[in-house]
C-alpha cells in the first residue's frame, strides 16, 4: 500500500512541473488544466476565457457568454489515470451568470501489497480526487467583468481522506484596441488539507523498554496539514484578425504558483467560418526540466438553430518521458 501511495504522489508531482517546490502542497490535481480548447492553446486562456471552461480558467470570463451552455471533458492521462470535468452555465441576463462544475481524477483500481505479501494480497483499493464548485460572474460594465468560485475539495485513498474549501477570483477587461483583453485570476485560496481515516490506525508500544506492559495500544497517526496550490495568473489576449469568416487570436499567460517557479504559457487559435478552429501553443516556458511543452488541437462547431450550437474539441499535449496526453470534450450552447 505504501508503495502505491508513493507512486501516486510522485506521478502527480512530476506531471505538473518537476521543480524544487513541487510536492509542497496538497491536491495538485487542481493545477491540471481542463478543456481541449484551452489546453491546445498552451493553457494561455485567462484573458481569452469566454466559454463554459472559463469556470476553471477565469470565472470572470463566464460573464462574457451571451448564452447558457454545458461542457463535458475527458482527458486520457498516463498510468491509466482518467481526468473528467463537467460544467454548466446559466445566463441570467443583467443579473449575471451562475455556473456549477465537478472535477474528478480517477486513478483506477490498484493492487494491495504489504511487506509480507509484496506480490499482492489479491485485493484492490481505489483513489480519487474530487472538486465541486459553484461560480457567480457578472459584467460590471460592457468592458469589465468579475467572477468568483466557491469549491469543495476532497482527496480519497482507500480508507483515508482529506477535504477543505477554497475560492477562486477573477477579473477580465476588454479594451477597444484590436480586441485586446487583460485578465487575472487567483485560484485555490483556502484551507489546509489533512489526511484522516482508518488506514492511519496503528498498534503502538508506548514504552518498548518496559517488559510486560501492553505493547498493542490502539493509536492513530497524526499527519501534517498541507496548503492548497495557490496560483496567481495574469494574461493578455488579442484578436490579430477579426473578420466575418476569419478570426486569429493570440494569448500569453504568466503564472506565479506557490508550489513552483514562475512560468509563461503561449497559444493561438484560428477560427474559420465560426465552425472550424485550429489551435497550438506551448506550456511552461522558463521552467527547467519541465516535461510539458508543445500543445496542438482542433475544434468543430455546428449551429442547429440560432440559439442551439453543438461543438467538439480535441487537444494533444506533449509530456516527454511521461508519454503524451489526449483531451476530448463535447459541449452545447443554448
Amino acid at each position: 500500500m505504501k508503495k502505491n501511495i508513493l507512486i501516486i504522489l510522485m506521478t502527480l508531482s512530476v506531471s505538473l512541473f518537476g521543480q524544487s517546490k513541487t510536492g509542497s502542497t496538497a491536491a495538485p490535481f487542481l493545477n491540471i488544466g481542463i478543456g481541449p480548447r484551452a489546453i491546445a492553446m498552451g493553457g494561455a486562456f485567462v484573458a481569452t476565457a469566454n466559454d463554459v471552461s472559463s469556470l476553471y480558467w477565469n470565472p470572470a470570463g463566464a460573464a462574457r457568454m451571451n448564452k447558457s451552455g454545458a461542457l463535458f471533458t475527458h482527458s486520457k492521462w498516463f498510468a491509466d489515470i482518467a481526468y473528467n470535468w463537467a460544467g454548466a452555465v446559466v445566463n441570467m441576463g443583467d443579473a449575471g451568470v451562475i455556473g456549477v462544475s465537478v472535477t474528478n481524477l480517477d486513478y483506477g483500481d490498484m493492487e494491495i501489497t504489504t511487506l509480507a505479501e509484496s506480490e499482492g494480497t489479491g485485493g484492490t483499493f481505489t483513489a480519487n480526487d474530487l472538486a465541486i464548485a459553484v461560480t457567480y460572474s457578472k459584467n460590471l460594465t460592457d468592458r469589465f467583468s468579475i467572477g468568483g468560485t466557491v469549491k469543495y475539495i476532497s482527496q480519497n485513498i482507500w480508507n483515508s481522506s482529506a477535504s477543505t474549501y477554497a475560492v477562486d477570483l477573477g477579473v477580465l477587461f476588454h479594451s477597444d484596441v484590436y480586441g485586446l483583453r487583460i485578465g487575472a485570476s487567483i485560484t485555490n485560496l483556502g484551507g489546509d488539507m489533512q489526511i484522516t481515516g482508518s488506514d492511519l490506525n496503528v498498534q503502538h508500544d508506548i514504552d518498548p523498554s518496559q517488559y510486560g506492559n501492553n505493547d498493542q495500544i490502539l493509536a492513530t497517526l497524526d499527519t501534517d496539514k498541507w496548503p492548497l496550490p495557490l496560483t496567481f495568473k495574469i494574461g493578455v489576449g488579442m484578436d490579430i484578425i477579426d473578420l466575418e469568416n476569419h478570426k486569429f487570436t493570440i494569448a500569453v499567460d504568466a503564472l506565479h504558483p506557490s508550489d513552483n517557479k514562475e512560468s509563461i504559457n503561449v497559444g493561438a487559435e484560428y477560427l474559420v467560418f465560426n465552425m472550424i478552429a485550429l489551435r497550438g501553443g506551448y506550456k511552461s516556458l522558463l521552467l527547467e526540466n519541465s516535461e510539458e511543452g508543445l500543445t496542438l488541437g482542433f475544434g468543430l462547431k455546428y449551429d442547429f438553430a440560432p440559439q442551439l450550437a453543438v461543438f467538439i474539441d480535441y487537444a494533444y499535449q506533449k509530456f516527454g518521458i511521461l508519454k503524451d496526453a489526449q483531451h476530448f470534450s463535447v459541449g452545447v450552447n443554448f
